[in-house]
């Protein structure tokens, strides 16, 4: 398998990003659950701050690996309308799914946004993370969503993504980074050695781990700072 596992495909993928390194202006957002892992590894190499965006496959009814849309914070919602005629899905039965996952996303809203606020992506250089993008469904309500926000500019980054997904999307983004492209591809999941669940908990745990990085490199600046400045020097001008 290409990737070990999710900190594997993160450290991978963030070989191709070295350009956005170190840059007060960008902001990663990871989609929760399986991205947070592989967008942790990235903001880790990168040293920039890590959030999520949640998003929500709707699958279809009577095929739980058939996705058919997709929700996202502030109200987004994406369906793919000539797959579910092809499916005869109704509008109404498509409604019913997306309000059950809305609810969803405002519970996790709650869950991750619990301890801190939603970041502020306005004027910001966003790297959208997933763990891949088979039928891009949740990275096209992402973008839609943050497309809202006003960003400067997004940037899609995929350890493996479909050629159709990067079709529908590298229009829509600065850039569109991959380690692998292939089509179709099946299920994400395959690309892994190890594809286990990703709990709530840990991307809980994993944001924490990213503002306690954050705090010791801001702390590191700092010192850094006084003792560059003179002697009896404050560091204040007048």
């Amino acid at each position: 398998m290409p990737f070990r596992d999710r900190a594997d495909a993160g450290r991978q993928l963030a070989s191709r990003l070295t350009a956005y390194a170190g840059r007060e202006d960008v902001t990663l957002l990871a989609l929760p659950r399986g991205g947070v892992p592989v967008g942790f590894e990235i903001a880790k190499l990168l040293r920039v701050p890590l959030d999520v965006l949640i998003a929500r496959r709707i699958v279809a009814p009577d095929n739980h690996h058939m996705t058919i849309g997709a929700v996202a914070s502030g109200g987004v919602r994406v369906v793919d309308e000539e797959l579910c005629r092809a499916l005869g899905v109704s509008d109404r039965m498509v409604q019913r799914l997306a309000d059950v996952e809305a609810r969803e996303v405002e519970r996790l809203e709650r869950v991750y946004y619990g301890c801190h606020r939603a970041p502020d992506i306005r004027d910001r250089t966003l790297l959208l993370v997933d763990d891949g993008v088979a039928t891009g469904a949740s990275m096209r309500a992402a973008v839609t969503a943050v497309e809202q926000g006003g960003p400067a500019g997004i940037v899609i980054a995929v350890p493996v993504a479909s050629y159709a997904t990067y079709a529908q999307l590298s229009g829509r983004a600065r850039e569109f980074v991959y380690c692998y492209i292939r089509d179709p591809v099946y299920s994400v999941g395959l690309w892994y050695e190890d594809y286990s669940p990703v709990s709530e908990q840990d991307v809980c745990r994993l944001l924490g781990e990213t503002l306690d990085l954050a705090a010791s490199r801001h702390g590191a600046a700092g010192q850094e700072s006084s003792r560059e400045l003179p002697s009896g020097a404050t560091g204040l001008s007048r």
